[in-house]
C-alpha cells in the first residue's frame, strides 16, 4: 500500500511540475480563443499523422527490404509532441472555465482513436518489416488498451469508480512514444536490433495493460458484491 501511495504521490508531483511549465502557454491559448475541443482535435490529427508516417516506414520496408528508420524517429517525435495536447486540453478547460460533459466525452473518444491508429500503424510497420511477432504483440497491446478503458467505463456505468492499475493511458503513451523514438534513432545509427526496442515496448503494454484490465474486473466484482 505504501508503494502505491508513493507511486501516486510521485505521479501527482510530476503532473504539477508539468502544469507549472505549460500553464503560461495554456493561458495564451485561452486569450487567443482556443477551445478545449480544438486542442483535442489537433492532438488527434497529430497522432493520425504519426501513424501515417510509421505506416509509410513499413510500406517502404516491405518494398525495398530496408527500414527507413528516419521515418520511425519522426513518428516517435510526433507521438510525443501531439500527445502533450492530451494534457493541454484539460488545462484549457479548467483554466478557461470551459469544462463540459460533452468535452469530457469527446476527449475520451478521441483518446481511444489516437491509441488505435498509433498502435495499428506500429502493427502494420512490424508486419511489413518482417517482424510477425511484433505485429502480434502489438495487436495484444491494442486489446489491453481497449479493455482497460472499457472495464472502467462499464464499472462507472454501474456506479463504481475504477481507476486502479499501472498501465493506464499516460503510461501507455509514454512507452509507445519513447520506444518508437528510440528504435528509430538506434536504427539510424546502424543498430541491427533497433526494432526489438519497439517490440519490448509493445510487449510491456500488452502484458501490463491486460493485467490492469483483469485487476479492474476483479476490483469491480468485489465492489459490486459489497453493494449487494
Amino acid at each position: 500500500m505504501d508503494i502505491k501511495k508513493s507511486a501516486r504521490h510521485t505521479r501527482d508531483s510530476l503532473q504539477r511540475g508539468i502544469y507549472f511549465v505549460i500553464n503560461p502557454f495554456v493561458r495564451m491559448m485561452i486569450r487567443c480563443g482556443v477551445t478545449p475541443n480544438m486542442v483535442t482535435t489537433i492532438g488527434m490529427l497529430g497522432n493520425v499523422a504519426a501513424a501515417v508516417v510509421i505506416v509509410m516506414a513499413g510500406y517502404k520496408a516491405g518494398q525495398t527490404g530496408e527500414v527507413p528508420y528516419a521515418l520511425v524517429s519522426l513518428s516517435g517525435a510526433l507521438i510525443i509532441g501531439f500527445s502533450l495536447f492530451d494534457m493541454l486540453d484539460g488545462q484549457v478547460a479548467r483554466l478557461g472555465g470551459m469544462s463540459s460533459t460533452f468535452g469530457a466525452m469527446y476527449d475520451s473518444v478521441l483518446d481511444r482513436y489516437c491509441e488505435l491508429v498509433t498502435l495499428g500503424g506500429i502493427s502494420y510497420y512490424f508486419l511489413m518489416s518482417g517482424h510477425i511477432w511484433g505485429a502480434l504483440v502489438t495487436y495484444l497491446a491494442v486489446i489491453g488498451s481497449l479493455m482497460v478503458s472499457y472495464v472502467r467505463a462499464r464499472a462507472e456505468g454501474l456506479g463504481i469508480e475504477c481507476k486502479i492499475g499501472f498501465m493506464q493511458r499516460p503510461e501507455r503513451v509514454v512507452v509507445t512514444a519513447l520506444c518508437t523514438l528510440a528504435a528509430g534513432i538506434l536504427g539510424e545509427s546502424g543498430v541491427e536490433w533497433a526494432n526489438w526496442i519497439l517490440f519490448g515496448g509493445m510487449a510491456v503494454i500488452a502484458v501490463f495493460a491486460n493485467m490492469t484490465a483483469a485487476a479492474r474486473i476483479a476490483y469491480s466484482k468485489r465492489m459490486l458484491e459489497k453493494k449487494s
